[in-house]
């Protein structure tokens, strides 16, 4: 790990990539202004489309912050930036609190798959001094609340590719101090594919 990752990844932890000053929303509103967006993100959050995002379980502040992102144009997809767009911060707090709240179901790690992304996912590259997955969003993919840091576990691995690969990229540029961006890059197409299946198994 260099020493650049080290003081980013500290920062984030002492500070977090939330705001203090989060509203507070409510389940029982967001349930009701979830209809519009259970099309995608299904009824309890949990998608089935595999190239959409299940919601259920992920932090509060982590799910605002990315529809803040998408209603500033900061993220930028055709489907979500519209919607996001006309989105109160009453409303992304209420619908936050909401998915929060439900459970996801999630799948299946593909078994061919299962060794190389286990060994991304836990121990990172270590020769490339590329930290592991776990040291950010936990051993079982449930992610670090207070620093901000999302769950994964249970997420739709043609999802998780997909974001791994923008974020390789740079289409996706939403990650303070490049952290994400960093880690994607060093990853091979195999590897991606491996750790997304992975992160799909995890409960």
């Amino acid at each position: 790990m260099t020493a650049k990752l080290v003081v980013a990844l500290s920062l984030v932890a002492t500070l977090g990539w939330t705001s203090s000053a989060l509203a507070a929303g409510s389940k029982e509103a967001g349930q009701a202004k979830a209809a519009t967006c259970s099309a995608c993100h299904g009824m309890d959050g949990n998608s089935l489309n595999p190239e959409w995002p299940s919601l259920a379980g992920q932090g509060e502040a982590y799910i605002v912050r990315q529809l803040k992102a998408f209603h500033a144009g900061q993220r930028q997809n055709v489907l979500m930036s519209p919607m996001a767009a006309i989105l109160s911060d009453a409303d992304m707090a209420d619908l936050a609190a909401f998915f929060s709240s439900q459970t996801v179901r999630g799948g299946e790690a593909d078994p061919s798959k299962f060794k190389a992304g286990q060994r991304v996912y836990r121990s990172g590259k270590v020769n490339e001094q590329v930290m592991a997955c776990a040291g950010c969003h936990g051993p079982d993919g449930r992610g670090n609340a207070p620093a901000g840091f999302p769950a994964v576990h249970g997420q739709h691995s043609t999802y998780v590719a997909a974001q791994l690969r923008a974020y390789k990229a740079g289409a996706r540029a939403t990650d303070p101090n490049q952290m994400m961006r960093t880690v994607a890059a060093s990853l091979s197409e195999d590897e991606i594919d491996a750790v997304a299946s992975f992160v799909q198994g995890l409960r």
